[in-house]
């Protein structure tokens, strides 16, 4: 038919729907490390840092010795005094002393040893004085003179020197000076007297010598008097004391039985002193 008209398709096309666009999912945020394998990592860092500068101290150093070594010495400046004058060596004669050849070296406990003896107090009445050698030392101190001597001897010493006075027919004072090869010598003779607390001797221990250090001196003074039938009481008393080489014995012997113990002290600082 003319007025038949071709069908159309009257139905609306489809509209597209947009399509949601879905979103990347977020990627995992990383886990916190733990504490210490901060501390670790810190660790050898600083460790690393700290022998790294090392080794540049190291190396400077190093280099720097190397470039010293190779440097020529540099002279020193010239003395003021290129020629000093200076006495000539005069070869020794009979008039030399052994204190003039050996000035460099020489002590006054090298001279006289009878020198350094304290003098005896006026009004006292000096029976012996000077230098005595070891074999008459032995014979007039210890009871057996060869077990003395040899005792002596075996401990280098070398010299020794004694006065002896007496006051007013009461007070014997005898005082002597015995010098060894080294102290090892004279701290022996110093600690020999342990026999001191027996009763036929001092009958006591001792104290420590008054104004010098405890490990050098020590006094005894007897407990009590010795009697005699027929023979006035009397007492004594004893002083060791060491200084270098040198030991000072005093011994002081009253025969009325009276010590004042002031009076050996006194004694005996005073020889001391002149050591």
């Amino acid at each position: 038919m003319e007025h038949e008209q071709t069908a159309v398709d009257l139905r609306k096309e489809p509209v597209p729907v947009p399509v949601p666009v879905s979103e990347p999912e977020p990627e995992p945020e990383p886990e916190p490390e733990p504490d210490a394998a901060r501390r670790g990592r810190g660790r050898r860092t600083a460790a690393l840092i700290a022998a790294g500068a090392a080794l540049g101290v190291l190396a400077g150093s190093v280099t720097g010795y190397a470039i010293q070594y190779g440097r020529k010495p540099t002279p020193l400046p010239p003395l003021a005094q290129q020629h000093l004058t200076q006495p000539k060596p005069q070869a020794p004669n009979e008039s030399a002393s052994a204190r003039a050849l050996n000035a460099n070296r020489w002590h006054k406990t090298d001279d006289d040893l009878a020198k350094l003896l304290l003098e005896a107090p006026g009004g006292a009445k000096v029976v012996e004085s000077g230098s005595e050698s070891p074999d008459e030392y032995a014979a007039d101190y210890y009871e057996k003179p060869n077990g003395g001597l040899a005792s002596q001897l075996q401990h280098d010493v070398r010299r020794v020197a004694m006065v002896r006075w007496s006051e007013d027919d009461r007070d014997y004072v005898t005082i002597r000076l015995l010098q060894y090869r080294d102290r090892s010598g004279a701290d022996w003779y110093q600690h020999a007297h342990r026999y001191m607390s027996e009763d036929r001797y001092a009958g006591n221990d001792g104290k420590d010598l008054p104004g010098v250090p405890s490990e050098y001196g020590h006094l005894w003074v007897d407990s009590g008097q010795k009697e005699k039938p027929g023979y006035l009481p009397t007492k004594s008393a004893r002083v060791l004391a060491r200084r270098g080489d040198i030991v000072m014995e005093i011994s002081y012997f009253d025969n009325r039985g009276v010590i004042d113990e002031k009076d050996v002290v006194d004694l005996a600082k005073r020889q001391w002193e002149r050591l």
